[in-house]
C-alpha cells in the first residue's frame, strides 16, 4: 500500500569518518536488523549473534578511548548511531546503550591497570554488559539499596538481589553497586562482576508488554566472591559513579526514543500517502496533515535537545540538567508520536500487521527506565530552584 519510502534523516555530522560510520550503521540496520525485528520481537528472541557483529564492526565501544578498543567518537556521533539502531529495532539500540552504560564506571573511574586489563574485551571483544543499580525495594530511591559487599582479606563477598536488569542472565559482566558502609549514598561502592561468577544467578525474565526480545531479569548474588581489583573507584564513591553513568545513559535513552519515534513517523507518512479514502490519499486531509506536522516537529525538537546536551558533554561542560531534559522530552515525544501513528493507521494500526502497535508498546518503557520522567522533572527543578526543603 505505501508508495513513499522513508528518507534517511539528514544529519549534521562533524567529520567524514562520522558520515562513513552512519552509512555503515544504516547498511547493517537495513540488512541485518530491520528485516527480522517484528518476528524476533514476537518470539522474544534476543539477537546475541547480532551484537557479536556490532562488536566486530566497532559499534559497542564508540564513545570510549581507542587505546582500550573504543571508537574515539564524540557523544554527538555515538548518540546518532544509537538513534539509527533504535529506529531499526529498539531492542538493539537500547541494548547498545545499556552496554555502553555498563562500561562507563571502569572507563571513567577505574585505574589504568584495570582499564588495560578489562576494557579491551568489554569494548571490542564481543562481550555484553549489564548495569546493576536498581533493586526490588529501591528503584527511584536508589541510594537505599541493600545489596552488600563485605571485605574478606583481599576479596569482597557480595550478597543481594538486583532488579530490572537489562541483559540479566545473558550478560558477560555486570557493573554492580553494593553497600560497603553505612546507610545512604556515601556507603555505596561500585564493582565489576563477571557474568559467570560462582553464586551469581538470574531469575526468570520478566514478562513485558513490549521489548520482548530484550531480557529483563532479577540477578541474585549469593556469596559472590571477587578480588579487590574489581572494585571501581574508591570505597563509598559508588553512588557518585552511578549518577555520572546515568547522566550519560539518559542521553542514550533519549536518542533511542527519537529513533523509535522517527520509525513511527516514517510508517505513518508512508501509510497516509498511500491509503485512499473518498478518492484521494488520506494525507490530503488537514486533520492528518497537521498531526504528521506535529509529530515531525516534536521529533526534530527532541533530536536538537539531545544533541545540544551531547555537545556540552563533549566539551567537558556540565550537562546533567540538559540530560534530564532530553530524556524527559524525547521519551514523552516517543510515547505521543507512536500513539499518533497508531491513530493515523486507524484499525490497521491496532493490528500486528503493521509495526506501529509494537512501537507504541515499546515507547512506554522509555518513560520509565534510567530514571522515570517524574524523577527527571525533579532533577531539572533542583537545577532551577535548588534542593527541596526538608
Amino acid at each position: 500500500m505505501p508508495d513513499r519510502a522513508p528518507q534517511p534523516v539528514d544529519r549534521q555530522l562533524p567529520t567524514d569518518e562520522a558520515r562513513d560510520l552512519i552509512s555503515l550503521v544504516r547498511e547493517i540496520a537495513q540488512r541485518e536488523i530491520a528485516p527480522h525485528a517484528a518476528e524476533e520481537e514476537d518470539a522474544g528472541h534476543f539477537p546475541r549473534e547480532l551484537f557479536a557483529l556490532l562488536s566486530d564492526s566497532g559499534l559497542l565501544g564508540l564513545p570510549y578511548d581507542s587505546e582500550y578498543g573504543g571508537g574515539d567518537q564524540p557523544y554527538e556521533v555515538y548518540l546518532q548511531v544509537l538513534e539509527e539502531l533504535a529506529a531499526a529495532r529498539l531492542t538493539v539500540g537500547l541494548g547498545v546503550s545499556v552496554h555502553s552504560l555498563s562500561c562507563h564506571a571502569l572507563a571513567q573511574y577505574g585505574s589504568k591497570e584495570r582499564q588495560a586489563e578489562y576494557l579491551p574485551a568489554m569494548l571490542g571483544g564481543g562481550l555484553l554488559g549489564a548495569y546493576g543499580l536498581s533493586e526490588p525495594s529501591s528503584g527511584s530511591d536508589a541510594a537505599s539499596l541493600r545489596t552488600k559487599a563485605v571485605r574478606e582479606s583481599d576479596d569482597w563477598v557480595l550478597h543481594g538481589t538486583k532488579a530490572w536488569i537489562t541483559h540479566g542472565g545473558i550478560a558477560d559482566f555486570y557493573t554492580v553497586m553494593a553497600r560497603t558502609g553505612g546507610e545512604g549514598a556515601r556507603g555505596i561502592t561500585a564493582f565489576l562482576v563477571p557474568g559467570d561468577a560462582e553464586g551469581l544467578s538470574a531469575a526468570v525474565p520478566e514478562k513485558k508488554m513490549g521489548m520482548k526480545g530484550s531480557p529483563t531479569a532479577q540477578i541474585h548474588l549469593d556469596g559472590v566472591r571477587i578480588s579487590d581489583d574489581r572494585r571501581i573507584g574508591d570505597e563509598g564513591q559508588g553512588f557518585a559513579i552511578a549518577l555520572s553513568a546515568l547522566d550519560s545513559g539518559r542521553l542514550g535513552i533519549a536518542a533511542c526514543a527519537i529513533g523509535l519515534a522517527q520509525a513511527a513517523l516514517d510508517e505513518a507518512v508512508a501509510y497516509a500517502t498511500g491509503r485512499l479514502q473518498f478518492g484521494r490519499p488520506i494525507a490530503d486531509f488537514q486533520g492528518l496533515r497537521f498531526m504528521l506536522a506535529d509529530m515531525a516537529t516534536q521529533i526534530e525538537a527532541g533530536r536538537a535537545l539531545y544533541l545540544a546536551a551531547a555537545r556540552l558533554r563533549d566539551a567537558g561542560r556540565p550537562f546533567s540538567k540538559q540530560a534530564a531534559m532530553a530524556k524527559l522530552h524525547c521519551t514523552d515525544t516517543a510515547m505521543k508520536v507512536t500513539t499518533d501513528a497508531v491513530q493515523v493507521l486507524g484499525g490497521y494500526g491496532y493490528t500486528a500487521d503493521f509495526p506501529v502497535e509494537r512501537y507504541m508498546r515499546e515507547a512506554k518503557v522509555l518513560q520509565i527506565v534510567e530514571g522515570t520522567n517524574q524523577i527527571q522533572r525533579m532533577v531539572i527543578a533542583r537545577h532551577l530552584a535548588g534542593p527541596e526543603s526538608r
